[in-house]
């Protein structure tokens, strides 16, 4: 069954079709071959049960509100204030990308969203001061990914909603690795271009009556951030009412920005509305596909396969994420998360790993995923924003932060209570 799956998956992926409609059909191949009994009976109460969850309304508030905080130029400005800080640097804008991106994420709670925004900011400013393109591009695609770790987070979401862990635990876990990826980010480029300065672009400086004018345009981000986190800790809202008060928080600071108008809000609703459609149907099939598998015995066999090779815990665990980098290669992160969870967090739970703590760990490869070809998605957004030039540029820009984000993985695997003492202590 676990060669019929993997042969599936990428022979329906590299044909095309939809992710979704892939799921779907690896669940009636499922249903054919190996069911004890005829699953499609149980298709409409499945996916209603996986539907009718008031904390998936969360997902697109979140992508929603990230939609108008874009329409409303506010990452922009804040890229202008991360550039008045950080120019001075090695690696001057590097540092900006990173940051902003670090910012933006707090409020998005998605990579794609992050990775397009600081593009469609960065990018140009970077030509026009002679960046070399590899890292200049590396440092976009790699801090977008910091918007699946660092809460509010679409992927957080969906883990707990999979694994039924609780939301604002799996928030705060996130919060300290986070902050420390982006560290780790910020040190890379500045070793790099302190080694390498051609890799960087002209140092300047900016007076601090400019820093702190600039830094008004920060506040918007740290408002939203503070509404949001703050509202879920201080026991006001729930993730999903918190995602509602962050959309009426980005529409009031749209209204202060004067980019809010009805075409602005038709736009934000219609690339809202495509992208909660593609997730939530995503979530739907594999919700019957993760049916079909726990029909048909699998998690059972790949138990009983595991014991018999009688690996340690932490071999187990180390398996487990080599696993998610070779997947990564060639599977969309949310279909692998979606796919893999099922399967792999049961065992990894019952072998004593917190599922808050591994949930951090799992979104951190998720993130590398990410920025790997051939699926990488953050790759090819920020190679939207730059047609005709080599992809290649992108692809191994981004090679330095992947080993940062493995040095991190390194840490958290030793040090677990960097994600796990803040939740623990609130």
């Amino acid at each position: 069954m676990l060669a019929f799956l993997s042969i599936g998956i990428l022979a329906l992926l590299l044909t095309g079709i939809p992710v979704a409609v892939a799921l779907f059909l690896l669940a009636f191949g499922v249903d054919q071959f190996f069911a004890f009994f005829p699953l499609l009976r149980a298709l409409g109460q499945n996916l209603w049960s996986a539907a009718d969850s008031f904390l998936l309304i969360a997902i697109p508030l979140f992508i929603l509100m990230g939609e108008i905080i874009v329409r409303a130029g506010i990452a922009e400005r804040a890229y202008r204030a991360m550039d008045h800080w950080l120019s001075w640097l090695p690696g001057g804008l590097l540092h900006a990308n990173v940051m902003t991106s670090m910012l933006f994420s707090a409020t998005s709670g998605s990579s794609v969203a992050t990775a397009a925004t600081v593009s469609t900011v960065a990018l140009p400013q970077g030509e026009q001061l002679g960046y070399h393109p590899r890292l200049f591009c590396g440092t976009i695609a790699a801090g977008g990914t910091l918007g699946i770790l660092i809460p509010p987070s679409i992927n957080l979401i969906v883990y707990g909603f999979l694994t039924q862990t609780s939301i604002p635990k799996l928030f705060m876990a996130g919060l300290i690795p986070g902050l420390i990826l982006t560290l780790l980010f910020l040190l890379t480029s500045a070793l790099l271009c302190y080694l390498r300065p051609a890799l960087g672009g002209p140092s300047r400086s900016s007076s601090w009556r400019e820093r702190l004018r600039h830094s008004a345009f920060l506040l918007p981000l740290l408002t939203l951030f503070i509404a949001i986190v703050g509202s879920i800790y201080l026991g006001w809202a729930t993730p999903t009412e918190a995602a509602a008060l962050g959309v009426v928080v980005a529409l009031i600071l749209a209204a202060c920005n004067r980019r809010l108008d009805h075409r602005m809000l038709l736009a934000a609703l219609d690339n809202t509305v495509r992208t909660s459609a593609m997730i939530l149907f995503i979530i739907l099939a594999a919700s019957f596909l993760n049916f079909a598998l726990a029909s048909a015995g699998l998690s059972g066999k790949l138990t009983d396969l595991l014991n018999s090779l009688q690996l340690s815990d932490m071999a187990l665990l180390l398996a487990v994420l080599a696993l998610f980098i070779v997947l990564g290669f060639f599977i969309e992160t949310l279909s692998l998360m979606v796919i893999s969870l099922p399967i792999v967090a049961p065992l990894l739970f019952s072998a004593g790993f917190d599922p808050v703590w591994f949930g951090v760990v799992m979104i951190l490869f998720i993130e590398m995923a990410l920025i790997t070809p051939p699926v990488g998605l953050n790759l090819y957004i920020v190679q939207a924003s730059r047609p005709g030039r080599p992809f290649s540029d992108v692809v191994l820009g981004t090679l330095p932060y992947i080993v940062a984000m493995l040095v991190l993985a390194i840490i958290l695997i030793l040090w677990p209570q960097l994600a796990l003492w803040l939740p623990n202590a609130l």
